[in-house]
């Protein structure tokens, strides 16, 4: 089968596609031959070998994909060769043929498209976490979400209305707020001359009950200044460069707090919340009521391609790689 391999830390340029024998399961996994990959800016900095964790070299990265099951493992009676699935990797999903666990395995809606369910696990599942065990959002608060127009943000604009709050998303591009406002957002700011002062006017001047931010850095430290009393500020990430540092004064003014969330690390604490959540999301997707948003599709072996639009943040929600047959 064919791979993308990483054999060094480094430019995402250097992995290449390469042959591997393909694996079988073991009895509590689940074979898999995707028709389609999602793109995430973890892969491009996994590979750089900047992210928390760095896999032993060499290494496949990627980290969802979606198919139909090929082969699947003794202790496994409840999922059989030929079902559409959406798998999650840490890493390992770059390849024709993926081995996964059974909890790393979810079926697919019926109107879901294998480009969509490629692209659908990591985003959606970490905004939800992030908004509903991490912000607490209720129905009637107000949210800001930065970074609105990824593929996380995007997911948290749609899961912040289904929840019933109002939104204000945030990006740096008319062109990329445009599409976020046709995914639901009240409210669209951009953010190159700052954002502060718009947000407090949106809100009246007493400032936002959640903030959903992916970003970090300048982007933290200017959400500390429209915040409501009791506010939660969610941190998911730092694809701006730089993590914040919290000002206490600001918290403690404002009776406010600052949680940090990792979807895949709460999933393996607490499986039971994470599927529960995933229930949900499925219920929705099924309903219609949420989906993936994809800018750009490239078939596999431009995996370098694809990883360059991601890198240069020219990527409105999701972009995947596509079986090319």
């Amino acid at each position: 089968m064919k791979a993308v391999v990483c054999h060094d830390f480094g430019p995402y340029e250097n992995v290449v596609v390469e042959e591997r024998p393909a694996p079988s399961p073991a009895p509590d996994e689940i074979c898999v031959a995707p028709r389609a990959w999602g793109l995430n800016y973890v892969d491009v900095i996994m590979v750089g070998g900047t992210y928390q964790l760095r896999p032993d070299l060499p290494f496949v990265p990627g980290g969802e994909a979606a198919g139909t099951v090929t082969a699947v493992g003794s202790e496994i009676d409840d999922l059989a060769i030929g079902d559409r699935v959406m798998t999650s990797h840490r890493p390992g999903a770059f390849a024709e043929t993926v081995v996964a666990k059974r909890s790393n395995v979810v079926s697919m809606p019926d109107n879901m498209t294998f480009e969509e369910a490629a692209g659908f696990r990591a985003g959606f599942a970490t905004a939800y976490h992030g908004l509903v065990q991490g912000g607490r959002l209720q129905a009637g608060e107000t949210v800001l979400i930065h970074g609105a127009a990824g593929g996380m943000g995007l997911a948290a604009v749609q899961i912040a209305k289904q929840l019933g709050a109002t939104v204000i998303a945030t990006s740096g591009s008319d062109a990329k707020l445009a599409v976020v406002g046709t995914c639901g957002a009240d409210h669209l700011v951009n953010y190159k001359d700052g954002f502060r002062d718009q947000v407090k006017e949106l809100t009246g001047g007493i400032g936002v009950d959640v903030v959903f931010d992916p970003v970090g850095g300048d982007i933290f430290d200017e959400s500390m200044r429209c915040l409501n009393m009791g506010a939660r500020l969610v941190v998911v990430g730092f694809t701006g460069g730089r993590a914040a540092e919290a000002r206490t004064n600001h918290l403690l003014i404002k009776c406010a707090s600052v949680t940090g969330i990792r979807a895949g690390s709460m999933s393996r604490r607490d499986p039971a919340t994470a599927k529960a959540n995933m229930d949900t999301l499925l219920k929705w997707a099924t309903e219609g009521r949420i989906r993936t948003h994809i800018s750009h599709r490239f078939p596999f072996n431009q995996v370098i391609q694809g990883l360059e639009v991601i890198a240069k943040r020219d990527v409105i929600g999701k972009a995947i790689l596509y079986r090319d047959e």
